[in-house]
């Protein structure tokens, strides 16, 4: 098909920003790239799409679009996400090279482009028996079988949390997922698998899909495989966004508090769920809310998830989050976070009536989760011990405002005299007041012992010998 013909589509609405002279020219194949320099995966007449991950300024429009012309493609496709507009140096340099530029609606999806380009190249028969696949909507795991036939070999593919979306079981799935996320160029061939990402438009390589697919095979071969798992994808998507309409009324209805349990149970009814159900809610938070957002659909493929405000809140049969099973799955995608972090807190299986509560809990569960280490931290309510979830709820500047006022002139005694009275009071608490367990454990005489809880008393005024003065003094060294 010609170049002209894709600005004669009017469902694509493409428009020429320069190469006019140009359109006549052959486009036999789609590539989606976000490498700097794609020019080992061209081989000429392609019509590259891009989102221009890869840009940066003058310089690196400058490689890429001359990679493009050195290759011989037919044209370039590309939007930009965030400022709306395309780069100037990226025209520019277009022109410069003789390479024809479209720019593709924001709200278009290369999926789309994808499609309808795949349809009009009827003289490519492998990939046409594969598009018939999605076409008929027989599903990703029929396409994948599909490509493993034409391909000769078996084809998986995989999220970036180590689940198998398609293709059954394949070992060493794990260290394949970190190599694809800490790889510097995509496809790559490894351990005896080519790994190929299958992305949605913009999306972050830690919220891709990946191809999998056993030996070495033609990119190009495997590149229409992954376009079309892509497509698969992109219509899976669309029908999780539609579920997904129901969690964010659902969820900002039990953060409200003021909800009836007759319009929690109405909201619950209207998101698919049963009243039987054990469920438990998730709240999870990074620097970016949709990518979070994105995360946690990957981790949990069949639970309602919604953005509220800075957080990501999701609603999950109990089963479907267990803590350790989250807290399993987000370490595969550590390789990927780079100095981010991902905190998740989760609430311990509840029914409907006891979801309003669930949602506190979570939340008070994830901010414990802040003064943890990790780029991951998963916190379960059900994991820590009550008095942890009360304080995790108790804004930093009152714990510490608590902790001075019940503890502050032993804090400013061993200040002074480079002594830790408050380490041995610790100890003390720890072992329920048992002077010779406490004794064995710091490592000194009893009557040592006793001599240093006796300065506590003094410096705080205190009978240690009070159960009410032992929680209180507990809780402001849990504070701290």
């Amino acid at each position: 098909m010609l170049l002209r013909s894709l600005l004669q589509m009017p469902e694509l609405r493409l428009t020429l920003q320069t190469g006019s002279e140009l359109l006549d020219r052959q486009v036999t194949r789609v590539y989606g790239t976000e490498l700097p320099d794609p020019s080992r995966y061209l081989s000429g007449g392609e019509l590259v799409l891009s989102g221009l991950l890869w840009h940066s300024g003058p310089t690196s429009s400058d490689v890429f679009v001359s990679a493009l012309s050195a290759a011989g493609v037919a044209g370039l496709a590309a939007s930009e996400t965030e400022s709306r507009v395309l780069p100037s140096d990226l025209v520019d340099a277009c022109a410069r090279y003789r390479v024809p530029l479209l720019e593709v609606p924001v709200d278009l999806s290369f999926a789309t482009i994808t499609e309808r380009v795949s349809l009009e190249l009827v003289g490519l028969s492998r990939h046409r028996r594969l598009l018939s696949v999605v076409a008929e909507g027989a599903g990703l795991n029929v396409l994948l079988e599909a490509g493993a036939a034409e391909l000769g070999t078996r084809c998986w593919v995989l999220s970036t949390t180590g689940r198998v979306v398609a293709g059954g079981d394949l070992p060493g799935r794990v260290d394949l997922v970190r190599e694809f996320l800490l790889a510097t160029r995509l496809p790559l061939t490894t351990r005896g698998f080519s790994l190929l990402p299958v992305a949605e438009r913009g999306g972050a390589r830690l919220t891709n899909w990946i191809l999998v697919v056993a030996g070495a095979v033609p990119d190009e071969a495997a590149v229409e495989l992954a376009s079309l798992v892509a497509l698969e994808r992109s219509r899976l998507s669309q029908g999780r966004q539609i579920e997904n309409r129901a969690a964010g009324p659902l969820l900002n209805l039990l953060l409200s508090g003021s909800a009836t349990a007759a319009e929690i149970e109405s909201r619950v009814a209207a998101a698919g769920l049963s009243a039987d159900d054990r469920l438990r809610v998730l709240t999870a938070s990074s620097a970016r809310v949709e990518l979070t957002a994105s995360v946690l659909e990957e981790l949990l493929p069949s639970a309602l998830v919604a953005p509220v405000g800075t957080e990501v809140y999701a609603l999950a049969r109990a089963d479907d989050a267990v803590p350790e099973g989250v807290r399993e799955s987000l370490r595969v995608l550590e390789p990927g976070l780079g100095s981010s972090r991902v905190l998740v807190g989760i609430s311990s299986p509840v029914r409907v009536p006891g979801l309003r509560g669930a949602t506190e809990e979570a939340a008070h569960a994830r901010r414990l989760g802040e003064r943890r280490g990790g780029r991951t931290c998963v916190v379960a309510g059900d994991e820590i011990a009550l008095h942890q979830l009360l304080l995790a709820g108790v804004p930093s500047e009152l714990r510490d405002s608590l902790r001075r006022r019940l503890l502050g002139p032993v804090l400013d005694y061993d200040a002074e005299h480079g002594s830790d009275l408050v380490g041995t009071l610790r100890v003390f608490l720890d072992c329920s007041g048992s002077w010779t367990v406490a004794a064995s454990r710091l490592h000194v005489h009893v009557n040592t012992l006793r001599y240093r809880v006796g300065r506590v008393e003094e410096l705080l005024d205190v009978d240690l010998s009070d159960f009410a003065s032992r929680v209180d003094l507990y809780l402001a060294l849990q504070a701290g």
